[in-house]
């Protein structure tokens, strides 16, 4: 693991100019985030969450401070960032291995090297099966699963997850976010994920970073220390220890709480 953080967020400060005048989203940012490290994000509706992954992934350009990932500043969209909607996005009219290689389309880099780290993506994580068929023919949770692999191809230096399982209903929610956990472990990625549901920010996350209402400032930062025999989502959430996280966060998360 390097010394100096991935990824460096410096007083980031982010205003939008609207018609009824200027509104600041989020406002003196800062945060290190350590190569490896899963980052879980949380804070009420419209404080920013999202906004602040747009700005990490070149999308947004900052109103004051500064985003640096791997000792690069951010200055618009970058290679160094795979992003992972809250819908899947897979196109209807192409096939998985299609869609798989969307990513390394866009960017150009689609070579006989990069489509087979793509192909073992797909046959390491039980698609290469279901290569030629069509998103509409997989189960929501696979169809996720795919979407991530497309996002594994570029092979980001970090992850970005906004709401990445909330379109999927509640059980297959936590199969999936198992599944996605294990592969972001194996394939040593770094991650941030923004999610309203505290449970699922717990289970998933080394630590986990509490937004205040908009303009989002951080207003706590977590590291989750589980005493569970597994290491996956589903069972972190059977340690003796989630129940007191949870009850933290949401007191935190509160309307009603300063």
């Amino acid at each position: 693991m390097k010394a100096e953080p991935l990824v460096r967020i410096k007083n980031l400060s982010i205003k939008y100019h609207t018609l009824e005048g200027e509104i600041s989203a989020l406002q003196d940012i800062s945060l290190d985030v350590k190569e490896g490290e899963f980052i879980s994000i949380v804070g009420p509706s419209g404080c920013g969450k999202s906004t602040l992954l747009n700005a990490l992934a070149g999308l947004l350009e900052p109103s004051a401070g500064e985003i640096m990932i791997n000792n690069q500043r951010v200055k618009g969209p970058t290679p160094l960032v795979g992003y992972m909607p809250q819908s899947d996005q897979l196109f209807q009219w192409r096939t998985i291995w299609k869609n798989v290689l969307l990513g390394l389309e866009v960017q150009n880099k689609v070579t006989p090297e990069t489509k087979a780290y793509a192909a073992g993506l797909l046959e390491k994580y039980g698609l290469k099966e279901f290569m030629h068929a069509r998103p509409n023919q997989l189960s929501g949770g696979m169809r996720q699963r795919v979407a991530l692999i497309r996002t594994l191809a570029i092979n980001p230096e970090i992850l970005l997850l906004d709401e990445a399982f909330s379109a999927l209903d509640y059980q297959t929610r936590l199969l999936v976010a198992d599944e996605v956990k294990q592969i972001i472990d194996e394939e040593h990625k770094t991650a941030i994920l923004v999610t309203h549901d505290i449970a699922e920010a717990i289970s998933m996350a080394d630590r986990v970073v509490v937004l205040t209402r908009r303009p989002g400032r951080i207003k706590s930062i977590h590291t989750i220390e589980l005493t569970c025999s597994v290491k996956t989502p589903i069972k972190c959430r059977e340690a003796p220890e989630f129940r007191q996280y949870f009850n933290l966060i949401w007191k935190e998360l509160d309307i009603n709480v300063a």
